[in-house]
């Protein structure tokens, strides 16, 4: 009885290791900064192969006077630090638009736009032994746009929480 009570925990235990080893093809949560006041974005990753990725962000923002969406697209090289730590680097772009409403006390000031935008993005992230990946990056975006940003660059620092699945 205790060969068998210890064969099914050491297979147990490779199943479980064996499984926290593998990659997932997917991950979906929140990336959490301050992104141009767009704050907190829908996340999703997608894996092409072991050594890279697609990542798309959607922001959105509804407020009383500003009303915004912010889609960003990112192809994104990974390599593995140790264990679960990986860093990663990436290049992409994006498009959105914006629109002030502004009524207060009878004065008219409505303005809206679209943009386009070319983006870098350099992080690290954490993968743990059950299917949820923590990390950390920086996104540097440069606009093609008039009067979204008066300098046209912007820098995004966020911490993402995502679930991973295949």
């Amino acid at each position: 009885m205790k060969k068998i009570m210890l064969t099914m925990a050491v297979v147990i235990g490779i199943t479980f290791s064996a499984q926290s080893q593998v990659a997932s093809k997917n991950a979906l949560g929140l990336r959490f900064g301050d992104n141009d006041g767009f704050g907190a974005e829908l996340s999703y990753q997608r894996k092409l192969s072991e050594k890279n990725r697609l990542e798309l962000d959607l922001g959105l923002r509804n407020g009383d006077f500003i009303d915004s969406f912010k889609l960003a697209g990112l192809y994104q090289w990974v390599w593995n630090i140790d264990g679960g730590f990986n860093w990663y680097a990436g290049v992409g772009g994006g498009v959105g638009s914006w629109s002030y409403n502004n009524n207060y006390k009878g004065f008219n000031n409505d303005e809206s736009n679209t943009f386009a935008f070319a983006a870098g993005n350099l992080g690290i992230e954490y993968n743990f032994d059950v299917p949820i990946q923590v990390s950390l990056d920086i996104r540097p975006e440069f606009y093609f746009s008039d009067g979204y940003r008066e300098n046209n660059y912007g820098s995004d620092i966020a911490l993402s929480i995502r679930y991973r699945f295949n």
